[in-house]
């Protein structure tokens, strides 16, 4: 189909920037290729250099892509804005054209009372909106947990109950988990897609405004031709270190690379799954997910869906568009370094199997260059290691050549692991340096150039000094995620597969310990003593070149602890460091959340014997939580063998209580409406000494418990 976008530029002119943009990256490698030949083979063409040249090329390219897009945002910002963005389509004061939308929010082991009353934040800002009539919000659980989901249930009731949300806010658990996040959306879509025009996906830490909300559903209403919108959400409500640091990196810089995105993709932008608008119908016709041959790793279910649901939207000819100027959307990131990684890896797993994908046929080629750097966001860690290992030995086969090969040893040092003529060394570290660092300058430096922006940051001296520790501190974490993303890709390559877990998304203040620290840690802080100490003892010029990836590595284990520690993230807020305008000026749909989270958590927690079975509690016990849960149900007859197997279930739980029973067995007790009822009935009627001691303890506290708002949580 053909595009007809009002602010979409002609072909020539996206042609143009398209050229500029990537004539600057190949230029950028271009010069440093030939200053790295130049110093690698002037003695002759050795495996190891050409191998070394090889790698330098796919890696300073990478890193010029990011200068690029960089540079290019800063032309872009410098020049008051981009004309061509989809934003750009709706004027100021324009009259709303909205449609039916359905705002889902994916759940799976997640912590209730945040999910919730994040739901209740967006439910009411929509409200505020009086557009409230044009969405629908639904509540899409996996939970395999028993606690969890009944605290759904209940927390889905009490939310309707309090808002006014029956006939608005719906929810939904799947009996089979299939195909994760992706098969959530998908059984969303074949039972309720054909019912909305539009979707905007949230996930579980997701909060979006409702100005935000009207404006992607507006700006798809003004262009038909759109199939996605993308915004670009803030990292917010981070207490740790780690979080703090990582929030400021993402809020300071993300402006001029975000410009710089929208310069060159235009309307074929990249999908990251949340956050974002979806027109249901080209979605549902386009967007199925095919299987990869093989097996997991690399086969089977695509892992990473939302890189290419964009590619197959954009190969039918729909529109996919960043928006990055859209304000009011937020995204809460992992506490730790350690709960980063392990995000990282299930990721890893997913990018990996884009490789399959970069040759498909009918892809466009900007869709293949999303996919390519997806790939390359992870593979590039374990070449820049390869790199490094063979620069070491080409500098320690160079300490055996014959005396006076080299000139004058004063004249000589050591550069990505040769021995380089200095003058010739220092340009092309020089280079490099530019490349990386550039960016970070020129975007502190065009916020400190809005007076009004800088005081959001806590105003131009601490802006500056918590950019100077943020790149301090990410010169130090650089190392720690080469080597996590290198074991990662390593592991993927020869086989293992990855388990579906939760994203740590809360805080403990203790943060982590030096047991979890050193298991985690351990290997790279052997491998970086190793490195270090035969480096120095064997040529100690290279170890100086080396020392901030050794020290990244020696240090990870304490600076893993020092970032998880929310005490020192409060300290760092107190003394004005890695503040966000997200901080400083709040929006209320923050407070809001805040406030909420802060009076859910000071209410009643049921007794420690009780805690690790209480939504099980509830739902056999509870008379309100128990007719609840039958009501959700999808009632099934089973078998009689099936039937046979329930009845011994039940009457063991009774008996025995929920100690000795799995989580598979709670679960098949939760799902069958015929158990429910009967465990409710016999509880309150058979003698108390037939019951376990569990049991006996919850009912005697049974009149305590529900004194508490049955919504409020512990942590």
């Amino acid at each position: 189909m053909t595009l007809h976008l009002t602010k979409e530029m002609d072909a020539r002119r996206l042609d143009r920037r398209r050229f500029l943009f990537f004539s600057g990256i190949f230029g950028l490698t271009s010069v440093a290729t030939w200053f790295m030949a130049d110093l690698l083979w002037r003695d002759g063409v050795t495996v190891i250099g050409a191998a070394l040249l090889g790698l330098f090329v796919i890696l300073f390219a990478h890193i010029a892509t990011g200068f690029c897009t960089a540079l290019v945002g800063f032309y872009v910002i410098n020049r008051g804005g981009d004309s061509s963005r989809i934003t750009a389509t709706l004027a100021p004061g324009e009259e709303l054209t909205l449609a039916s939308t359905a705002i889902v929010m994916p759940a799976f082991n997640e912590n209730v009372s945040r999910v919730f009353e994040g739901l209740r934040v967006v439910f009411r800002s929509v409200q505020e909106t009086k557009q409230l009539g044009h969405f629908d919000f639904f509540v899409l659980s996996d939970s395999n947990q028993p606690n969890q989901w009944i605290q759904e249930e209940v927390a889905w009731l009490e939310l309707c109950k309090q808002v006014g949300g029956f006939g608005k806010i719906f929810y939904r658990k799947r009996r089979q988990s299939i195909n994760k996040k992706a098969g959530n959306v998908a059984d969303f879509l074949r039972r309720w897609g054909k019912s909305y025009r539009y979707m905007i996906v949230l996930d579980a830490d997701s909060i979006m405004t409702g100005r935000a909300l009207v404006e992607l559903v507006a700006l798809m209403e003004k262009n038909s031709s759109v199939g996605i919108i993308q915004t670009a959400p803030r990292i917010v409500n981070g207490e740790t270190l780690f979080a703090r640091v990582q929030s400021f990196a993402s809020r300071l810089y993300s402006p001029l690379f975000l410009a710089g995105l929208n310069y060159w993709q235009q309307h074929e932008g990249n999908f990251w799954g949340h956050n974002a608008i979806v027109r249901i119908q080209p979605f549902m016709d386009h967007c199925s997910l095919p299987e990869l041959p093989g097996r997991e790793p690399f086969g089977g279910r695509i892992l990473s869906h939302d890189f290419v649901e964009a590619a197959l939207m954009r190969q039918a000819g729909w529109a996919v568009w960043l928006a990055g100027d859209i304000e009011g959307t937020f995204e809460e990131g992992p506490p730790t370094l350690i709960d980063s990684a392990k995000r990282d890896r299930r990721w890893c797993q997913g990018n990996m199997q884009h490789a399959w994908l970069l040759t498909t046929r009918g892809f466009r080629a900007a869709s293949r260059f999303h996919l390519l750097m997806g790939v390359m966001g992870y593979l590039s860690s374990p070449l820049w290691l390869l790199f490094m290992t063979l620069s070491t030995i080409q500098v320690f086969s160079l300490m055996n050549l014959p005396a006076g090969s080299l000139d004058r040893p004063e004249d000589f040092t050591a550069l990505f692991g040769y021995v380089l003529k200095v003058p010739e060394a220092l340009t092309l570290f020089a280079l490099t340096m530019l490349v990386i660092f550039v960016p970070k300058i020129v975007s502190v430096v065009v916020t400190l150039g809005d007076r009004a922006q800088a005081e959001k940051f806590g105003g131009s001296r601490r802006l500056i000094a918590s950019a100077l520790f943020e790149t301090l501190l990410s010169t130090l974490l650089a190392p720690i995620n080469m080597a996590f993303n290198s074991k990662f890709v390593l592991v993927t390559l020869l086989g293992q597969g990855v388990s579906w877990v939760t994203q740590k998304r809360g805080v403990d203040d203790d943060g982590t310990d030096w047991r979890e620290a050193i298991i985690t840690h351990g290997g790279q802080t052997l491998f970086g003593v190793v490195w270090g100490v035969s480096s120095f003892i064997l040529l100690p010029s290279f170890f100086w070149w080396l020392s901030p990836v050794i020290a990244g590595l020696v240090l990870s284990v304490p600076l893993s602890i020092f970032l998880s520690k929310a005490g020192f993230g409060r300290r760092a807020r107190a003394l004005g460091l890695f503040l966000t305008p997200e901080e400083t000026h709040p929006p209320y749909e923050l407070k809001r959340l805040e406030q909420n989270l802060a009076e859910c958590y000071r209410h009643f927690a049921p007794l420690k014997p009780l805690r690790a079975d209480y939504g099980l509690m509830q739902a056999v016990l509870d008379p309100y939580v128990n007719a609840l849960h039958v009501a959700l149900l999808r009632q099934r007859r089973p078998g009689e063998e099936a039937r046979e197997w329930f009845a011994q279930l039940r009457t063991r739980l009774l008996r025995e209580g929920p100690a000795r029973f799995t989580s598979k067995e709670k679960m098949a007790l939760l799902m069958d409406a015929d158990s429910m009822i009967w465990l409710h009935r016999e509880l309150w009627s058979v003698p108390a000494d037939a019951l376990a001691e569990w049991w006996r303890l919850a009912m005697r506290q049974y009149n305590v418990l529900t004194t508490a708002p049955t919504t409020a949580l512990y942590r």
